[in-house]
C-alpha cells in the first residue's frame, strides 16, 4: 500500500473518532447500534465469538 494513502487513511480514522467521541452520550448509543446492526446484516459474528486470524 502506498504510503500516503495508507497516511490519510489514518487520518480520516482519528477525524471519525475525535467525531465519535465529541458526541452526546445519547447519540454515541445510536452509532454503536447501528454498527452492531450493519455488522449482522452481513453477516459478522456476534460479540464474544471466537474469529480465526486472517
Amino acid at each position: 500500500m502506498d504510503a500516503g494513502k495508507e497516511r490519510s487513511e489514518e487520518v480520516e480514522g482519528l477525524r471519525l473518532i475525535r467525531a465519535f467521541l465529541s458526541l452526546p452520550p445519547d447519540k454515541r448509543a445510536e452509532v454503536i447500534a447501528f454498527v452492531e446492526e450493519l455488522a449482522r446484516a452481513h453477516g459478522w459474528p456476534e460479540e464474544g465469538t471466537k474469529v480465526s486470524p486472517r
